[in-house]
């Protein structure tokens, strides 16, 4: 297997699991469907602001889902959607920044958080890397063919 196929293969796999994720919450809410954990996390003192949190929290699964979707896209369509891809990437890892702003390194370095944390900050950025320089690939293969 090809390096190009490879990190095709990756994407896609990547974002399959980033749909599974997506939808454990889209479809779950709060207390998700219990993919991850279980469901019985959560008790609820106010069904009223429960319910309109759990909306919230639907939305932004639906959003994950959609994210995997481009994933999924654009490992089949990597020289369309290279750039998007290394967006959503850069975004993925901000976002896992914004983890540290609320939890204490017991619970950031607990075997539930520390393995999504890790892929986060470290995946995501060598996954924007690879798309970059396969990229650049692309392109001094392109122009070395269009020189000739």
């Amino acid at each position: 297997m090809n390096k190009i196929n490879l990190l095709n293969s990756v994407v896609v796999i990547i974002g399959a699991v980033i749909i599974l994720l997506g939808l454990n919450i889209g479809l779950g809410g709060i207390k998700t469907l219990g993919w991850q954990s279980t469901r019985d996390f959560v008790s609820i003192t106010d069904a009223a602001t429960f319910h309109a949190q759990d909306s919230h929290v639907r939305f932004i699964g639906g959003v994950w889902f959609g994210v995997g979707a481009v994933f999924v896209i654009g490992g089949f369509a990597m020289r369309r959607f290279r750039s998007t891809l290394i967006t959503l990437s850069a975004i993925i890892a901000i976002a896992g920044l914004f983890r540290l702003s609320g939890m204490g390194t017991e619970i950031i370095f607990s075997a539930a958080i520390a393995p999504s944390l890790t892929f986060e900050l470290v995946g995501f950025p060598l996954l924007a890397w690879w798309l970059l320089a396969s990229g650049k690939r692309d392109a001094q293969i392109i122009n070395g063919v269009q020189s000739q």
